[in-house]
């Protein structure tokens, strides 16, 4: 599902729920999932309707880029850390050089590879495995 229609889904039963909740009528009790509200919100816009990965349920090498994010580097290609654009628009729309993009080692490729995390200024995540196709909320904390 894209992110947008996934927002889309989200604002709608968000409207549902609070229509119910007038009425009397409980809301149905959520899946035991990554919440979007244990991942950093955009200063700059909406989250809710990305999906939420854990890290521990991404690509290993995915674990090794957030921990060198976390460390300050060094990074294995000099394009890690440099602003990301969101020309895709993908993302929330955050001021230019508020997103920063950092690759995650593919094994076997000859190059970068097509995935990346891409790092908000607020301290919020998000996962490409597909060169900046779609996009998905990271859960630092699982």
């Amino acid at each position: 599902m894209t992110n947008k229609r996934s927002r889309l889904l989200s604002g709608l039963f968000a409207l549902l729920v609070t229509l119910f909740a007038g009425f009397g009528v409980a809301a149905p009790a959520q899946a035991a999932v990554a919440s979007p509200a244990a991942v950093t919100q955009a200063e700059c816009g909406d989250t809710s309707g990305f999906t939420v990965d854990a890290l521990s349920s991404l690509p290993p090498e995915a674990t090794d880029t957030y921990d060198l994010i976390q460390q300050g580097g060094p990074y294995p290609y000099k394009q890690d850390g440099t602003v990301f654009s969101n020309r895709e628009g993908l993302l929330p729309d955050c001021a230019s050089g508020y997103y920063h993009e950092y690759t995650v080692e593919t094994p076997g490729s000859p190059d970068r590879g097509a995935r990346r995390i891409i790092a908000g200024s607020g301290g919020e995540y998000f996962y490409t495995s597909d060169h900046y196709e779609s996009f998905d909320l990271v859960d630092t904390n699982s």
